[in-house]
């Protein structure tokens, strides 16, 4: 279970996929991207778009059964991408690893590169903008929704 939360906002998201993509583009030119659903949708976009890449692939893989991580299973291949090479998988966090070495197994010659990585999966990632502890759990723009907050003044705190 975390003990830390980190709030990644649009505005966050978007800074890091165009750094990243900054530091992707003298690797490249590549022939495509292969994003690793679902976080790394979003950010592949991004990186798409600024290193101006048309080709994007996907990959789904499943690791969590509700709540608890069970046994991964490949729900979609990225067929158009053969072994990787030439190809650049992108996605929002590499945390435990498990997807990571999956993927990497089937993209043996694709550079990885993600957002953010926790040390357990660091070592799996080529490349990454953000150094997240692994107690953190990082919550995404799209796992989130701004709500309404009333002033300070509407709580009844009276001082004076």
């Amino acid at each position: 279970m975390a003990t830390n939360y980190a709030t990644v906002t649009w505005d966050q998201l978007h800074r890091d996929a165009r750094q990243l993509a900054e530091i992707l583009i003298p690797r490249g030119p590549f022939k495509g991207i292969v994003a690793v659903t679902r976080g790394g949708l979003i950010p592949a976009a991004i990186i798409a778009r600024e290193i101006d890449c048309r080709l994007i692939e996907t990959i789904s893989v499943v690791t969590y059964d509700e709540e608890e991580q069970g046994l991964p299973t490949v729900l979609k291949s990225p067929v158009a991408a053969g072994d990787g090479e030439g190809f650049l998988i992108i996605d929002d966090l590499v945390d435990s690893g498990v997807t990571a070495q999956i993927v990497r197994q089937l993209l043996p010659k694709a550079l990885f590169a993600c957002l953010y990585a926790k040390p357990s999966g660091k070592p799996l990632t080529d490349l990454f903008v953000v150094e997240v502890p692994q107690e953190t759990w990082v919550l995404f723009p799209w796992d989130t929704a701004p709500l309404f907050i009333p002033p300070l003044a509407r709580k009844g705190n009276t001082t004076g």
